[in-house]
């Protein structure tokens, strides 16, 4: 072949394709049979079944409950790319986790359908049957087992069997090559038997082309609507999943306990690398890197991104570049959260002075800061409303704005919807829901989140702060470059908030005493 034409079959390769001009795998016969052959048999053990599958079990019932008749199609979404030819850790989306009690990365690709069926013949007598489809392990006799560096077991390790997930979860299983059947069959007209589908939508843009493709083959769903309002009802889905994790149950509340203790020790992993990030150019990711070890030591991941925000940083909310110094006579805003391998994660904030004790105006911010929280926290009784915890919680802060001199009006008119000044220094909300997603239920009704009322098993953070940046001049310059923000896991009970991040210290002086307890362990 001459360079005409190697330039020429060079430029019509496929530009995917092009991603394995490195490789230097062997193609020939011989070497596929050789690496096919003399592998030792997988092992035949049937696992014993999940903790959670009864709970999840529960889950899809009270989902199924909602949607009689209806095909519902729950995607725990594709790998992404990061770089190239090299993805992200996978983690499934939190609708299909929690219906399914699947964590970890294991199932990238793999979708949870419910199936309607004559009423009450359904799982646990209600209107569907589920069935877990997605890819399992191949054989070490396929050339998938050396070859494929996304899916191969020699690449990424083992992965489940059907069977396995099966005994673990409870659930039946299917691969996922049945998937496009599954979902497009006897979508229709219901004189002619049709069934009408219920997607989370933008998780997996395959799928999503794969219910759209039905509903476009049929020319109507079954409601006989136009696309557009068939996509609003989808939306129905999303948002009675994220209603459904408004309480946890027995087994989420145990996972948020591991979640919060793993992110306790991280805090004091923090405190111990102080000392080095003090020394460091960018001692902020000397702390993001001692949190983030305790997260992947006794979690999954992360939480969320983490904030280590020293100084002036710590009045920008979410600081996650985290490339600045951290300076003696500075306070540290931590906002971080271990994520444990079901899933679930913490969120606590502590605002810590770099050098183990605090200045005098950072006391007093602090000190506001933290009477603000325990006015949200007593607020939070079974039977208020959501938006309780914040009104109780800004007010407080309002009241301290005022005292220092720093409000331009009273607090009266402040806290009125017509003012609300005091919020230049506290723009955020002061609670969040917290489960599977650090703000969870985010899809949740209005009249169930803001306005809901405070019910046993849900599980929220109260998160006051005060923010007073450099370049604030409606402030003394003494205030300027603080940023203080406490924030604790609540978790509403019968009897009342029960905080489960109350072992990190929050007062003033227990933070310098932890601290220095610390320091001195270290020595």
């Amino acid at each position: 072949m001459n360079d005409a034409e190697t330039t020429q079959n060079s430029a019509e390769q496929p530009l995917e394709d092009r991603v394995n001009n490195r490789s230097q795998r062997p193609t020939s016969d011989a070497f596929k049979a050789f690496m096919a052959s003399n592998w030792a048999p997988a092992a035949q053990v049937t696992p014993v079944r999940d903790a959670v599958a009864d709970h999840a079990a529960a889950r899809r019932r009270a989902i199924s409950d909602k949607f009689p008749g209806v095909r519902l199609v729950i995607p725990a979404g594709p790998l992404k790319v990061r770089s190239n030819d090299t993805d992200y850790r996978f983690r499934p989306h939190s609708a299909f986790a929690h219906l399914t009690g699947l964590g970890l990365d294991h199932e990238p690709d793999a979708v949870l359908i419910l199936e309607p069926v004559e009423e009450g013949t359904g799982d646990d007598g209600g209107n569907h049957r589920a069935a877990l489809y997605f890819r399992p392990l191949a054989g070490r006799d396929t050339e998938q087992f050396y070859a494929d560096a996304r899916s191969g077991e020699f690449w990424i390790g083992a992965r489940p069997t059907l069977a396995e997930f099966e005994a673990r979860l409870g659930l039946p299983t299917a691969h996922i090559d049945e998937l496009e059947v599954a979902i497009t069959k006897n979508v229709g007209a219901p004189e002619i038997g049709g069934i009408s589908i219920r997607l989370v939508r933008k998780v997996d843009e395959n799928i999503d082309a794969l219910v759209d493709t039905a509903r476009y083959n049929t020319a109507k769903d079954p409601e006989n609507l136009d696309l557009a309002e068939l996509d609003a009802l989808d939306e129905l889905l999303s948002e009675a999943l994220s209603e459904l994790r408004l309480l946890k149950d027995e087994w989420e509340i145990e996972q948020m306990k591991t979640a919060v203790a793993a992110t306790v020790e991280g805090f004091s992993d923090v405190v111990r690398a102080l000392p080095r990030a003090l020394t460091h150019e960018r001692g902020e990711r000397v702390v993001e890197g001692a949190f983030f070890a305790r997260a992947r030591e006794e979690g999954n991941e992360l939480g969320y991104d983490t904030i280590a925000a020293s100084g002036n940083n710590a009045t920008v909310l979410h600081w996650t570049r985290n490339n600045g110094k951290v300076n003696a006579g500075e306070l540290l805003l931590l906002d971080a959260g271990v994520e444990a391998e079901s899933l679930y994660t913490a969120d606590i904030t502590r605002t810590l002075p770099a050098n183990g004790t605090f200045s005098d105006v950072q006391r007093k911010v602090y000190e506001a800061v933290l009477d603000a929280a325990d006015a949200g926290f007593a607020a939070a009784q079974p039977g208020a409303k959501f938006r309780d915890i914040h009104a109780a919680a800004t007010k407080v802060l309002a009241e301290r704005l005022a005292e220092w001199g720093l409000l331009p009006v009273s607090v009266e008119e402040a806290i009125s919807p017509e003012g609300q000044q005091h919020r230049r220094w506290m723009p955020h909300g002061t609670s969040h829901h917290l489960g599977l997603d650090v703000h969870d239920c985010a899809q949740a009704k209005r009249e169930l989140y803001l306005d809901g009322i405070l019910t046993e098993g849900m599980v929220f953070t109260i998160e006051p702060g005060l923010y007073f940046k450099n370049e604030d001049l409606a402030i003394p310059a003494e205030y300027r470059g603080i940023g203080v923000r406490i924030e604790d896991d609540i978790l509403m009970t019968a009897d009342g908030p029960v905080n489960l991040s109350a072992a990190l210290p929050r007062k003033a002086a227990d933070v310098e005493a932890w601290m220095a307890g610390i320091y001195e362990d270290a020595e």
